[in-house]
C-alpha cells in the first residue's frame, strides 16, 4: 500500500485547468497519479477534499485568470468543508515562494518536481501540512546545454527501442494519463520546453530547455488514447518543428507522422505550434503525403517586418513567410494557416506596421490572433529601448483586428463551393444539424462548421448511423466570420 492510500482512502479530487494544450495533458497526468494514489476524480469543486488549479504564467490575462480561479476554490471553504487549495503549473513554477505570499488563500503552492509525488503531497496538505513553496529557477540550467546530450542525461546513454516504429506491437510503455474529458478530439505532447530565446517570452525559463519524448512513447499513448474513443489527435509541444532534434534526427517528426497516422481508431492527426524558421520542405511533404494528416499550419509569425524579428529574436521576413505559405499552398490548396502577431513591439514603427499589414493582406491567413505588446517580467524586452505608448499600442492593435477580421472572412468565404472533411463533434437530434471542424481548422480558436440536412439514419458511409467522432463530406454553401456552412445531403452516403 502507498503512503496516499494508507493516509486516505477515497479522498476526492478536484482538477480546474487553465491556459493552453499542453497544460491540458499536463492535468490528465496529474489525473493519473492522482487516481493511482487512491484519490477519486469529481467534477464539482464543491464536493472535493482538494481543489488542485493547473494554473498558466503566460502572460498578464492569464495569470489573472490563474488568480481568479484560485481565489474562487478558496471561497468554497465553510465552516463544515474546508478544500485544500493547491497550485500548479505554470504561475505557479514561476513564481513559487512569490505567489505563496501573496496569495495565501492557496494551502500550497507547488512546482513541477512535485508532479511525481503528487497524490501523496496533495494528501499531506489535506492533512494540514503546508509544504514550503519552492524559490524558482531557471529551469534550461537543469539539463546539459547540447541538446544530444539531454535525451542521455534523461534516458540512459544506450536506447535502441525505436527502430522500426511501423513493425512494433500495439503494447508500449506504460500510460499514465486519465482522460478529463469525453470527446472525439484529444491533445497528445511530442515534447516539453523551448530552447528558443524569443526577447518577448518567458516560458524557456520556467518550462526548461527543449526535450523530445522518444518516439515509441508518443506511438504507444496515441494507441491508448485511440483505445479512448480519441479519433483526432492534435501534436503539441511548445516548437514541435524540433521534434527529434536531441536525439540527433531532424526528419524524426516527418518519420513519426505517417506511422501515428495509421493508428487503428484515428481519423485524423494534426501538428500544432510550428516555427516558421524551421520549417522544412520535407515536413511540408511529409503532412500533404500522409492521408490521415490534417493540411493544418499553425506557424508562429509574430511579425513580418525584419527589423521587429531581429528585436525579438527571431527570422524571417515578409517574403520569406510568404513563400513558404506558397510552398504550403502548392502542396495542398486548401491548406489552412493560422498565426498569432504582436503589434506595439519596442522599437515598431508606422513602416513597420506598414509591413505587417502587407503580409497579412497577401497571406491569407484563415485564423489571426493580434496581441498588443506590454512587458512581461523577466525577458530581455523588458529593458529594450524605444517603447510604444499604451495608448499607442491600443490603437494598433484595434487597426490590425479589424484589418485580420475582415481578411479572416474574406478568406472563409473563398471555401464557399469547396468541399470539406468535417469530424463530428455535437449532433442537433431535432434538426440533425451537425457542429464540427474541417481539416483547416484547430480545436476552439479557428472557427468550426455547421452542417445542414444530415441524414441521422443508415447510409452507405455510416452503417451504424452518423455519431460523434465520425468525418462526414460536406459542400461549403456560407460563411460567417471564420466559421462555415456546409450542406452534406450530396454527399452523405457516397
Amino acid at each position: 500500500m502507498n503512503e496516499a492510500s494508507a493516509l486516505a482512502p477515497a479522498r476526492r479530487v478536484a482538477l480546474v485547468t487553465l491556459g493552453c494544450a499542453r497544460n491540458e495533458v499536463d492535468s490528465e497526468e496529474l489525473a493519473a497519479r492522482l487516481a493511482e494514489g487512491g484519490w477519486s476524480l469529481v467534477e464539482d469543486a464543491g464536493q472535493a477534499d482538494a481543489i488542485v488549479v493547473n494554473t498558466c504564467g503566460f502572460i498578464e490575462a492569464a495569470k489573472k485568470d490563474s488568480v481568479d480561479a484560485l481565489l474562487a476554490a478558496a471561497d468554497l471553504k465553510t465552516a463544515d468543508h474546508a478544500p485544500a487549495v493547491i497550485a500548479v503549473g505554470c504561475m505557479a513554477e514561476r513564481y513559487g515562494a512569490e505567489l505563496a505570499r501573496e496569495l495565501p488563500e492557496a494551502d500550497a503552492v507547488l512546482s513541477f518536481d512535485d508532479y511525481a509525488d503528487i497524490a501523496a503531497v496533495v494528501d499531506r496538505v489535506v492533512h494540514g501540512e503546508r509544504p514550503p513553496a519552492h524559490t524558482p529557477q531557471d529551469r534550461r540550467l537543469l539539463l546539459p546545454v547540447s541538446p544530444v546530450e539531454r535525451q542521455a542525461a534523461v534516458h540512459g546513454p544506450s536506447r535502441d527501442d525505436d527502430d522500426d516504429l511501423r513493425g512494433r506491437p500495439a503494447s508500449g510503455p506504460p500510460i499514465l494519463r486519465q482522460r478529463l474529458g469525453t470527446g472525439p478530439v484529444a491533445s497528445l505532447k511530442l515534447a516539453s520546453g523551448c530552447d528558443r530565446r524569443c526577447t518577448f517570452c518567458a516560458i524557456p525559463s520556467f518550462r526548461g530547455s527543449f526535450l523530445s519524448r522518444r518516439p515509441h512513447e508518443v506511438l504507444a499513448e496515441a494507441q491508448w488514447l485511440a483505445s479512448q474513443g480519441v479519433r483526432e489527435l492534435v501534436l503539441v509541444s511548445e516548437n514541435s518543428t524540433s521534434y527529434g532534434k536531441d536525439f540527433g534526427e531532424l526528419r524524426a517528426l516527418e518519420e513519426l507522422l505517417p506511422t501515428i497516422a495509421e493508428v487503428e481508431g484515428i481519423a485524423r492527426v494534426r501538428v500544432a505550434y510550428l516555427q516558421p524558421a524551421e520549417m522544412r520542405p520535407g515536413l511540408v511533404t511529409a503532412i500533404a503525403a500522409t492521408p490521415s494528416a490534417a493540411d493544418y499550419y499553425d506557424l508562429s509569425f509574430q511579425h513580418s517586418s525584419a527589423t521587429v524579428l531581429r528585436r525579438m529574436r527571431r527570422f524571417g521576413d515578409t517574403d520569406s513567410f510568404l513563400d513558404l505559405i506558397s510552398t504550403i499552398r502548392a502542396a495542398a490548396p486548401q491548406a489552412g494557416i493560422r498565426s498569432n502577431v504582436i503589434v506595439g513591439f519596442p522599437g515598431e514603427t508606422l513602416e513597420d506596421l506598414a509591413e505587417l499589414e502587407r503580409f497579412l493582406t497577401h497571406a491569407r491567413l484563415d485564423a489571426i490572433g493580434v496581441f498588443g505588446y506590454s512587458d512581461e517580467e523577466g525577458t530581455e524586452a523588458v529593458d529594450l529601448p524605444d517603447k510604444v505608448d499604451p495608448d499607442e499600442v491600443r490603437r494598433r492593435v484595434e487597426q490590425i483586428a479589424s484589418l485580420a477580421d475582415e481578411l479572416v472572412s474574406q478568406r472563409a468565404e473563398d471555401r464557399i463551393g469547396e468541399t470539406v472533411d468535417v469530424l463530428v463533434e455535437s449532433i442537433d437530434p431535432e434538426t440533425g444539424n451537425i457542429m464540427g471542424r474541417a481539416a483547416h481548422q484547430g480545436p476552439e480558436t479557428d472557427g468550426e462548421v455547421t452542417v445542414l440536412g444530415v441524414d441521422l439514419g443508415v447510409t452507405a458511409a455510416h452503417p451504424a448511423g452518423v455519431s460523434i467522432g465520425d468525418l462526414v463530406l460536406a459542400v461549403v454553401t456560407d460563411s460567417d466570420g471564420a466559421d462555415l456552412v456546409a450542406d452534406a445531403r450530396p454527399l452523405v452516403g457516397l
